[in-house]
């Protein structure tokens, strides 16, 4: 069905927060538990984020910034039983288990691919644009996120005329959800009606389907129905996969890390998806226009090379009237992996250019290109009702340069953690940060002042 031919996917990334650490909290996420421990950089991180921000906008993409949470999460500890002052409760929790201090410190936010699933107006049976942020419960220090996400995705989308917002699904193991990471979106053009597509780890309530044995399956089938349910989408336009169980224990956490698409173009690992043939089949039926997969071989890159590389953690953007792949360095390392992207380039696909990313503090913990953003499909009338504060632009990109460097370390160890000048730092940068983005209070600390 043809709709707005002005709309626009606008990338909003996350900025990552001056906490940003490897403390190894991610099991089943190969890079994450590879670097644990390791002294990290959060300066450089935010500026290498920024820059792909800055880049992407002067490639004339519409880009917006999501901001970090509250870390340490001195509210949970508190909720944990830890009391007195600020500095006490990072103290006794720094002595009495410091890896709890860790996971209540995780800048894990950084990658906003998770914070939440968002459908747009054209799928929608109110055409409202439908946000739900991801519960997250596989692992604690991202399921204490979705409070404080949520508040900030009603701040940068606050008309309700345009926009519709969930809370978080129960936060239990049947209902895991692991928000955009597992979704995709299919269209010819982004105003149309299209086609959107939720792959899922396991099924919660029924043992006998197939499931990882070695890491966990964080997504469930019952989450990503329950979304579909929410954001009131035509069962005629939603496709369920299963994600192929192997690769999940080969360290394939979520499904950006074996596949990526936009508009009428996926690009996926031949080992991608359950009965991968059927998935595919399914979505090409579902769609008013053609999908042109390209399905990399095994032989050409292996699901190792492909979860070290993060080749499939990319950003595929229509620029123009050309497809861009947006992928970390890591990629040009890898021979093989580099090898296939040249002649994918410069072959007979889609793909007509690939921009190279130096993403290494956010990829050493686990998180690429993808992991980065939340696309959003916004009309142009959805985008004037968006906070404007929250978009790319030159000043905007100076502002935030300028306030990395005023509030960010570049070294950062686990141990430092306790540090209760940490503390007061991070408070300090975010309520720059919601006086610059024009947030409110949207941080525990702001509401308990």
């Amino acid at each position: 069905m043809a709709g707005d031919t002005n709309a626009v996917e606008v990338n909003f990334d996350g900025l990552v927060g001056p906490t940003h650490n490897y403390a190894g909290l991610s099991f089943g996420n190969v890079a994450s538990k590879k670097n644990a421990t390791a002294v990290s950089n959060p300066k450089e991180a935010a500026l290498q984020g920024l820059a792909k921000m800055k880049a992407l906008h002067d490639l004339g993409l519409s880009q917006g910034v999501l901001a970090p949470q509250e870390r340490p999460d001195v509210h949970t500890l508190r909720r944990l039983g830890f009391s007195g002052t600020d500095a006490d409760v990072l103290s006794a929790a720094h002595v009495h288990d410091a890896r709890l201090l860790a996971t209540c410190s995780s800048a894990s936010s950084m990658w906003t691919a998770n914070a939440a699933t968002v459908s747009p107006s054209a799928d929608t049976a109110d055409g409202k644009v439908h946000f739900t942020p991801a519960n997250l419960v596989n692992k604690f220090h991202r399921s204490i996120e979705h409070i404080v996400t949520g508040r900030i995705l009603r701040s940068t989308f606050a008309d309700t005329r345009y926009f519709s917002h969930h809370h978080a699904l129960p936060s239990v193991e049947q209902f895991g959800d692991e928000g955009a990471a597992n979704h995709t979106r299919f269209c010819r053009d982004y105003g149309d009606a299209g086609v959107e597509f939720f792959v899922y780890g396991r099924h919660a309530f029924d043992d006998s389907k197939p499931a990882p044995k070695r890491y966990p399956a964080r997504h469930t089938v019952e989450a990503s129905q329950a979304i579909a349910r929410l954001h009131q989408l035509s069962e005629k336009r939603v496709v369920f996969a299963q994600q192929n169980p192997d690769v999940i224990d080969e360290g394939v956490f979520h499904n950006d890390v074996i596949a990526v698409g936009n508009r009428d173009v996926l690009l996926c690992h031949q080992e991608a998806f359950l009965d991968q043939a059927s998935v595919l089949a399914e979505l090409r039926s579902r769609m008013e226009t053609e999908l042109r997969v390209i399905e990399v071989p095994t032989t050409r890159v292996s699901v190792p090379d492909a979860v070290s590389s993060y080749l499939f953690n990319s950003q595929l953007l229509s620029v123009g009237s050309e497809t861009h792949l947006v992928v970390p360095k890591e990629c040009r390392s890898n021979m093989d992996v580099w090898a296939y992207l040249e002649a994918l380039r410069d072959g007979d696909s889609p793909i007509d250019e690939i921009q190279v990313f130096n993403l290494t503090q956010s990829m050493s913990n686990g998180g690429g290109p993808a992991c980065l953003r939340l696309r959003v499909v916004l009309s142009q009338e959805e985008l004037a009702a968006c906070n404007q504060n929250t978009l790319m632009s030159d000043t905007l990109y100076a502002t935030l340069v300028e306030w990395v460097g005023q509030h960010y370390r570049d070294r950062l160890h686990e141990a430092d953690l306790c540090d209760p000048k940490l503390l007061h730092e991070s408070r300090t940068a975010l309520d720059a940060l919601t006086d610059i983005l024009g947030l409110g209070s949207v941080y525990p600390f702001q509401q308990c002042s």
